[in-house]
C-alpha cells in the first residue's frame, strides 16, 4: 500500500504543477471563454479524484463497494480521454503540457497495475467501508484530496461564468457594412484577428487568413481559407478588403537588438508584401485596414493626444511610423487606407489583461511604478467593431485612434480591476524592478503612457460598446452591467 500511495502522491504533485503552471499561468484557462467545456471536465474529474485520494488514505472498499471503487477509477480514465479530445480540438497544447500529460498517464497506469489485485482481494470480503490509517501518508492523501476538491469547485464555477461571458459577448455588424465581402486578414490567428474572423464568418462573409502556422487556425469556427504565402495569390485573386494585423508582439519580453529587429521586420515585411500583391492583382481591394499602435505618439506623459498630435521620439514611434508609411503606399494604387492606432486591448483570451489576471486574482496586483501613467485602453469587441466600421465607411481614411473615449491612470486601472475581481489591488510593482526585468520595454510601455482620445472614430459616428472601464471589465470578467445606447461615444 505504501508504494501505491507514493505513486498517488507523485500523481498529485504532477497534477498540481499541471494545474498551476499550465492551466492557470501560461494557458489561463479560467479566463478564456473557449475553455468552458474543458473546465467542466476538469471539475468533474477533480471531484472524482478527491474521492479517490481520500479513499486511498483512509478507506478500504470491501465487497460490492470494491466494484464501486473500480468504477470511480474507470470514470477517471474516461474523463481524461474526453479531456484529451476537447483540448486538442480547441487549443494547441504547449510541449511541456503534453509531456506532463504523458507522465501523468504513465504514473496512473502504474497505480492501476498495483491497485487491481488489491481491489480483487477487497471484492472477496464482506461488503463494508473499512476505516484505515497509514500514518503520515494518510494525511498527505487527505491534503491532496482537499486541494483537488477546492479546485473542482473553482473550475466548475469558472466554467459557468465563462459560459455566460461567451453567450453575452457579441459584435454587431454596422449598418454601413456591405452584405457580402471577401476579406483577407493577416494575423488572423492572433488575439484581435481571431475575434474579427469569427465575427465575419458568422455574418456570412468570405474570409481568407494569412498565417505562418495553419495549425493555429484550426480553432476558427466556420468556413475559412488558409494561406501561408502571399506569393501563392495570382493576378485574379481578389478581395474587397484587407485587414493587416500581423506583427511580433511589442510587449512580449525584453527588447534585445534581435527582438527589436524582429518587431520591425515582421511588420514591414508583411505590409510591403500586401502592397506588392495589390500592385499586381487585376482587381484591387477597396480598403486596407492596417494595425498601428498608440506607441506612434511616443512617450508623452500628460497631453491629450488626437490623430493630429505631433509624436515624441522613441522605438515604438519608429516602428509605428515605418509600418504606417509602408501601408500608405497602397493609396497610390487607388486603395483607401485606414491606420488604426490601437491602445491596450482588453479581453480575457489574450493581450495585456490576460497576463494581469492571475496575480490580481490572488490579491497580488497593484499599480506599476507610481501609477500616474495614462492607460489608453479599448475592449476587444470595440477594436473589432472599429475595424468593421472602417471597412464600411468609405469616407474614413488615414490615422484613427482605436482607444476608448475615457482613458484612465494606471493606479485607477489597477483599482478598477481589483474591484471587478473583488480583490485588493494594493501591491505596486516597483519601477526599478520593471526596468531591471524588461529594460527599455518597461520604460516605453509600462512606466510611460499616453492619454489618447478617439477623435476621428467619434466624428465618424462610431458608438463604443464599452466606453467605460467598469463596463469593459464587467463584461470580460462575467459581471456585466447593462450597456446603455448613448447618443454619443
Amino acid at each position: 500500500m505504501e508504494a501505491i500511495m507514493t505513486l498517488f502522491a507523485l500523481q498529485g504533485a504532477l497534477g498540481a504543477f499541471d494545474t498551476l503552471y499550465h492551466h492557470e499561468l501560461t494557458e489561463r484557462l479560467p479566463w478564456r471563454p473557449g475553455a468552458a467545456m474543458e473546465l467542466r471536465i476538469h471539475a468533474l474529474r477533480n471531484a472524482v479524484y478527491a474521492v479517490i485520494f481520500f479513499s486511498i488514505g483512509w478507506l478500504e472498499w470491501h465487497g460490492a463497494f470494491a466494484w464501486a471503487f473500480a468504477g470511480l477509477l474507470l470514470v477517471e480514465v474516461l474523463l481524461t480521454l474526453w479531456d484529451f479530445l476537447v483540448e486538442d480540438r480547441w487549443r494547441e497544447l504547449p510541449g511541456s503540457e503534453r509531456v506532463t500529460h504523458t507522465v501523468l498517464a504513465v504514473t496512473y497506469g502504474g497505480i492501476l497495475a498495483l491497485l487491481l489485485p488489491l481491489i480483487a482481494d477487497w471484492a472477496g470480503q464482506p461488503a463494508a467501508l473499512v476505516l484505515v490509517h497509514h500514518g503520515a501518508l494518510s494525511w498527505v492523501m487527505a491534503a491532496i484530496a482537499l486541494g483537488v476538491a477546492l479546485w473542482a469547485l473553482r473550475d466548475g464555477l469558472r466554467s459557468l461564468k465563462l459560459k455566460r461571458v461567451q453567450a453575452a459577448a457579441r459584435v454587431e455588424i454596422p449598418a454601413n457594412f456591405p452584405r457580402r465581402l471577401s476579406v483577407l486578414v493577416t494575423g488572423g490567428t492572433g488575439f484581435i484577428g481571431r475575434r474579427l474572423c469569427e465575427v465575419l464568418i458568422a455574418a456570412g462573409h468570405e474570409v481568407t487568413v494569412l498565417t505562418r502556422d495553419k495549425r493555429k487556425a484550426q480553432g476558427l469556427k466556420g468556413r475559412v481559407t488558409l494561406l501561408d504565402d502571399l506569393g501563392d495569390l495570382g493576378e485574379d485573386a481578389a478581395f474587397d478588403a484587407v485587414v493587416n494585423l500581423a506583427g511580433e508582439p511589442l510587449a512580449d519580453g525584453r527588447w534585445s537588438a534581435g527582438k527589436k529587429r524582429r518587431i520591425l521586420e515582421s511588420r514591414i515585411a508583411v505590409t510591403e508584401a500586401l502592397v506588392a500583391y495589390m500592385a499586381r492583382c487585376r482587381r484591387r481591394p477597396e480598403v486596407l485596414i492596417c494595425a498601428s499602435a498608440v506607441g506612434f505618439y511616443g512617450r508623452d506623459a500628460e497631453r491629450a493626444l488626437t490623430e493630429s498630435s505631433a509624436p515624441a521620439p522613441g522605438f515604438t514611434h519608429d516602428v509605428c511610423r515605418a509600418c504606417e508609411r509602408a501601408a500608405a503606399k497602397a493609396e497610390a494604387l487607388g486603395v483607401r487606407v485606414c491606420l488604426l492606432r490601437i491602445g491596450i486591448v482588453l479581453g480575457s483570451d489574450g493581450g495585456a489583461l490576460a497576463k494581469m489576471l492571475p496575480p490580481f486574482e490572488f490579491g497580488l496586483g497593484g499599480p506599476m511604478g507610481n501609477g500616474r501613467q495614462w492607460v489608453s485602453w479599448i475592449h476587444l469587441d470595440d477594436v473589432v467593431g472599429l475595424i468593421l466600421h472602417a471597412i464600411g465607411d468609405t469616407d474614413l481614411s488615414g490615422p484613427v485612434n482605436a482607444t476608448a473615449p475615457r482613458p484612465v491612470r494606471n493606479r485607477v486601472f489597477a483599482k478598477a480591476l481589483g474591484r471587478a475581481l473583488r480583490r485588493p489591488a494594493l501591491l505596486p510593482t516597483p519601477a526599478f524592478a520593471l526596468r531591471l526585468l524588461f529594460g527599455e520595454m518597461a520604460e516605453e510601455l509600462l512606466l510611460t503612457g499616453q492619454k489618447v482620445l478617439p477623435e476621428r472614430a467619434r466624428a465618424a459616428g462610431y458608438r463604443f460598446r464599452y466606453p467605460t472601464l467598469e463596463e469593459a471589465l464587467g463584461e470580460i470578467l462575467g459581471r456585466p452591467r447593462p450597456v446603455e445606447r448613448r447618443p454619443g461615444p
